[in-house]
């Protein structure tokens, strides 16, 4: 019943969605040929013609039913709660366009050159953003049912233990993703679970029999592994879906894929989205248009700046220090010089109070212009405009014998500011604490990603005041 009911939801939302891409097909025609005549000083010409004909709107019938299509094989019906809002809204962005070339393509195949491209950039625009509309309204008024306690997801917790308590704690963080766990199954009773005690393992065929369960979450220790075939076999019985919180989560990145070797499924831990050359040619792009944009707005600030460094104390405007970048590679990262030339250049940490700094250093400083130059050093490739920000040789060595994982940063280039310094992590705040948020942002990167962190650091008035070293 339960996938009955699936298919049918599934089925109602493809076909809210054709009604209204006929309709953005409809509202770009209307606006083409009412308001945007400037094809036609003449008045209706063949455009016209064949832009209202039957013909039109059956291709454009033909065009929705293809994106919808679309959208059902990249998965943006999947029925997942967890696939995120900017991931479906990305998809569909992308399959609207690959349809709307598709549909440009075939125009051409058929010598269908009158027909109003305009129209299908047009029909691009509205359609995609009344899909996001769409999407937004639908989360809303999901979230608002579910904490009204309807269309919950009952959940059965198999197991006691660290991955069961951190999934609990998942589900506290993340309350409108519209799961509750009703009860969970422990050979031991924690007394530190919000949630009711059911029994032990051997309670899970009676508990899954009394009914009400939509998902059962197998969340087992390692010393537990040799109950998982019977649970998963008990499971199947009932048709009640399984997942699973493995006990080596930890090691886990954020999206890790899965190769098959043989009957053998091999699990890369250390993947990340930077892996798909897409991914890694778009950021590249981004960087390199975004810091020659920022290099010409800032340029005659630098000029500024390099004067007034020059004239506040003797030594060179540019400081250079060695930094790790990617693939632990070292660069020399570039700044305005904002302190007396002094010998602890490379190992010593400066602090708010630093006697080191000059009077014009203090001032850069504080507005974070020191930093500019740094743009350079994105357009060379050294660094990113957004990423984890670089350790000098010294730190690195140290942190990486400390810090599990550290070195995870190192797969991607380090950036101005990043996902740890929007959030107030910098200077002599917590290593491990800005490690970790270093390397969500690592296995969760996207391009929302990097627009929201680069306008939280502009709007925020927080260009990175990262360790001042020099």
């Amino acid at each position: 019943m339960l996938n009955k009911n699936r298919q049918i939801k599934v089925g109602l939302n493809m076909l809210l969605d054709a009604v209204l891409l006929f309709a953005a097909f409809g509202l770009a025609n209307y606006l083409r040929f009412n308001f945007v005549r400037f094809f036609e000083p003449g008045g209706a010409g063949p455009a016209l013609e064949v832009a209202r004909d039957l013909l039109n709107w059956l291709a454009g019938g033909v065009l929705v039913a293809g994106l919808v299509v679309g959208y059902w094989i990249c998965g943006v019906y999947d029925a997942s709660r967890l696939r995120g809002f900017s991931r479906r809204c990305a998809t569909m962005a992308a399959v609207n366009g690959a349809g709307v070339l598709v549909f440009i393509t075939g125009l051409y195949m058929f010598h269908q050159d009158n027909y109003s491209r305009v129209v299908l950039g047009l029909f691009y625009a509205i359609g995609t953003g009344t899909m996001v509309a769409e999407r937004l309204f639908r989360r809303w008024y999901d979230r608002a049912l579910r904490r009204r306690g309807v269309g919950l997801r009952h959940i059965l917790l198999v197991g006691g233990g660290a991955a069961a308590a951190q999934y609990l704690r998942a589900l506290e963080h993340n309350p409108y993703y519209g799961f509750q766990v009703d009860g969970y199954l422990c050979d031991r009773q924690e007394t530190a679970f919000p949630v009711p005690w059911l029994g032990g393992y051997k309670q899970l065929d009676a508990c899954m029999e009394q009914g009400g369960y939509d998902e059962v979450v197998l969340a087992l220790e390692a010393f537990e592994i040799s109950f998982l075939p019977k649970m998963i076999a008990a499971c199947d019985r009932q048709g009640i879906r399984i997942t699973m919180v493995p006990f080596y989560n930890d090691y886990l990145p954020a999206r890790p894929t899965i190769d098959v070797l043989d009957e053998c499924k091999l699990i890369n831990v250390r993947q990340t989205p930077f892996d798909n050359l897409l991914n890694a040619f778009v950021k590249r792009a981004m960087d390199v248009a975004g810091s020659l944009v920022l290099i010409l707005l800032t340029s005659p600030v630098m000029l500024v700046v390099a004067v007034g460094v020059k004239l506040s104390s003797p030594g060179p405007v540019i400081f250079k220090q060695e930094r790790v970048g990617l693939n632990k590679r070292p660069f020399l990262m570039y700044k305005f010089r904002s302190m007396r030339v002094n010998g602890q250049e490379s190992t010593g940490w400066s602090q708010n109070e630093d006697p080191r700094k000059t009077r014009f250093g203090s001032f850069i400083r504080k507005f974070s212009l020191d930093e500019l130059p740094q743009f350079f050093n994105v357009l060379k490739g050294d660094m990113s405009l957004v990423g984890p920000r670089p350790e000098i040789p010294f730190h690195v060595e140290h942190f990486k014998e400390e810090i599990p994982r550290y070195l995870v940063r190192q797969q991607v280039r380090p950036g101005i500011t990043g996902w740890a310094q929007i959030h107030d992590l910098r200077g002599d705040t917590d290593i491990a604490e800005r490690i970790r948020y270093d390397i969500w942002y690592i296995e969760n990167w996207t391009v929302a990603l990097d627009v929201k962190i680069l306008l939280r650091t502009v709007l925020g008035g927080k260009m990175v005041n990262q360790e001042k070293l020099n």
